[in-house]
């Protein structure tokens, strides 16, 4: 399934994935920075998305899939190990594929989504967190969710992150044809759930967090005891942000983003 993206620059590869409701413009500002940096930066539409094809079954749309789709295409542009870079979705889509195929990245950024194994672990011993992650379960509905979205998106848009005007209209347009695409990676969640858990496996390669802390959704906690799936993790805080952190304080994760990629990686000694 080929993915559409566009890219910026010429040197070491930085892929970008985007989240929900958004598409490959959520990088519009960090793409020619990294250019200007001296790398390739490149931001596909994830499958359902944007000028991606949309496949109708709702199966299509489990995280394994979905990480093929980026796989094959990091395998046709680069020949080494890429910087990998995700948010929302896309950061649930780049942790699995670490897992999935840690030859394939030698750095992982991941924005405002905690580690799979974590959420899990938060979902079994917090009812506030479980309460946060209630309108998954709405928007794995029928119909309701893209009736919803129609009506209201444009407003919880304006609300959950400091989108300019023209911003949530470029959003709202590209939804049109696309929400019921977008909505089915809510709809399989329990059968990417299952799948996944099978593809945990400890993260080796060095791995940024990068965190708004007025995150809305997630609870701080989730960011607590990470050492045990990822070896080697920094945790950068954002105190003005929220969950589309990228959009809330561009100049910030740009510049987190460039440090990171360009610093040299040290290898860590082999786990026993």
């Amino acid at each position: 399934m080929k993915l559409a993206f566009v890219e910026e620059g010429d040197g070491p590869l930085v892929v970008l994935l985007h989240g929900f409701p958004e598409n490959r413009r959520a990088w519009r500002q960090q793409l020619p920075a990294l250019a200007r940096a001296g790398f390739r930066a490149v931001a596909p539409d994830l499958r359902g998305y944007g000028d991606s094809p949309k496949p109708r079954d709702v199966d299509a749309y489990v995280i394994p899939e979905v990480a093929g789709d980026v796989i094959e295409l990091i395998e046709s542009l680069s020949s080494v190990p890429v910087v990998l870079v995700g948010h929302d979705w896309g950061a649930v889509v780049a942790w699995n594929l670490a897992m999935m195929r840690p030859d394939l990245v030698r750095k992982l950024v991941i924005l405002n989504i905690p580690h799979p194994a974590a959420i899990a672990r938060e979902l079994q011993r917090s009812w506030p967190q479980r309460f946060k992650l209630l309108y998954q379960l709405f928007f794995q509905l029928p119909v309701l969710p893209e009736l919803f979205m129609r009506t209201f998106g444009r407003l919880i848009l304006r609300r959950a992150g400091r989108f300019t005007p023209e911003e949530v209209a470029e959003r709202v347009q590209q939804w049109r044809g696309n929400l019921t695409p977008m909505l089915h990676y809510y709809r399989a969640i329990k059968k990417s759930r299952g799948m996944m858990r099978k593809l945990f496996r400890r993260i080796e390669m060095p791995t940024l967090i990068i965190w708004g802390e007025r995150e809305p959704v997630f609870n701080p906690s989730a960011l607590e005891d990470l050492d045990q799936w990822v070896a080697d993790v920094r945790i950068e805080r954002i105190p003005r942000a929220a969950h589309f952190v990228q959009t809330d304080a561009p100049e910030e994760v740009t510049r987190l983003l460039i440090d990171f990629a360009a610093t040299p990686t040290t290898a860590l000694p082999p786990t026993t």
